[in-house]
């Protein structure tokens, strides 16, 4: 596809490409398109080239005052089954080639003959062509937790924009409410006819329902900023997210309780987690005893099942003597069991490691050994916290 100005846009330095920015909400009313069309005044009072691609008011007076004076493109008049109908105009947005432009109802499904059949494929095009965009959706359209949305809402929401999209983004916002001041505003009639408020009490608008769909914005958008800084700073100057790593062995009772605090704590801190085994030499697939397999393959299951990941390092080249088809398998040859601990905390990034109480089997080499020490000092280097459980 070959841009307005003659050029290849997928051959475009990414710096070229244009910008965009998101504004994501929990569902309508909590005013996106408000924020928006507010956005643009600002910018226009500072001299940018912005235009309006595509923006509904849904009739609600507030916003629909915003609009009033501001640059717009016309839409694209389009007959469908009989009726008139209005597109944005992605062709005379590519034609005028406005600096910025703003494009609201990132989800909306264009008319069959349309150039793209997406919206959020007009969007892209543009940012391929180097105009940057100003755009909203709704949190109930994010094709990753479609299913979840209808689990709380009882709807299925056929208009959704894939999560790659997003990932797009430069800049993500969540414009928030309180279930309670949502409600309000539909109550006063600023969201829908007052013919309509009634049903939606009944329906889509209750409490529980808007706190769950909250809450689902509140982390998309968190996950999305997660996802900025682990691009954009430097390592050493991130702030660090909580991990969970627990070490266990073939101590099937001892392994049981340490899976399962290191779960609990990790759900306490919102955080993920994973559970490392380390197979010695003794433990190689001739060696162990059967009974031992079979507890430490339960205990992986016990890990899966409460959210955790599994992963088994094989030290001082070990041949695997354990298999779980859902692990993750190192094979450290020239590893010893301090170096294989330190590859998975680096590698996961771990914050917090969590151990038994000393006893027979792994704890014993360590203990026997400088391992423990050697543990320890690398543990404190990488700022990991040893958590000893009881």
């Amino acid at each position: 596809m070959i841009a307005s100005d003659g050029t290849d846009p997928l051959l475009r330095p990414a710096s070229q490409r244009g910008r965009l920015k998101v504004y994501i909400g929990m569902s309508a009313g909590v005013g996106k398109t408000y924020r928006m069309l507010e956005e643009v005044r600002g910018m226009l009072e500072d001299g940018v080239n912005v235009q309006i691609g595509f923006v509904e008011t849904h009739r609600r007076e507030e916003t629909h005052a915003l609009l009033e004076g501001l640059p717009v493109i016309p839409r694209r008049e389009v007959f469908y089954k009989g009726k008139r109908l209005e597109e944005f105009d992605l062709n005379a947005t590519l034609l005028l080639h406005p600096e910025w432009v703003v494009v609201d109802e990132l989800a909306h499904t264009n008319v069959p003959g349309s150039k793209h059949p997406k919206r959020y494929q007009d969007v892209l095009e543009l940012l391929d062509n180097g105009i940057n965009v100003i755009t909203a959706v709704n949190i109930q359209h994010i094709e990753s937790i479609n299913d979840e949305v209808q689990r709380i809402t009882g709807v299925e929401v056929t208009e959704r924009v894939p999560d790659s999209f997003l990932q797009k983004a430069d800049e993500v916002v969540n414009i928030d409410l309180t279930a309670g001041d949502l409600i309000a505003r539909l109550k006063e009639g600023k969201i829908y006819d007052k013919a309509k408020v009634e049903t939606a009490l009944r329906n889509f608008f209750q409490p529980e329902k808007i706190l769950q769909l909250r809450e689902l914005a509140l982390k998309e958008v968190a996950g999305q900023v997660e996802r900025k800084v682990e691009q954009e700073v430097e390592k050493p100057k991130q702030l660090r997210h909580e991990h969970f790593l627990a070490l266990i062995s073939t101590n099937a009772d001892v392994a049981r309780k340490i899976i399962r605090k290191t779960a609990r704590l990790a759900n306490y801190y919102h955080s993920d987690w994973s559970v490392l085994y380390v197979q010695t030499p003794a433990e190689a697939l001739d060696r162990i005893p059967l009974d031992k397999q079979r507890h430490l393959i339960n205990n992986f299951k016990l890990a899966t099942e409460l959210g955790g990941e599994v992963i088994q390092a094989q030290a001082g080249g070990t041949k695997p003597g354990i298999g779980f088809l859902p692990a993750k398998i190192l094979n450290l040859e020239r590893a010893d069991i301090t170096e294989a601990i330190l590859q998975v905390v680096k590698e996961k990034r771990v914050t917090t490691m969590c151990i038994g109480k000393p006893h027979i089997s792994i704890w014993q080499v360590i203990l026997r050994t400088n391992t423990f020490s050697r543990l320890l000092s690398a543990l404190s280097e990488n700022d990991v916290d040893l958590v000893i459980l009881s």
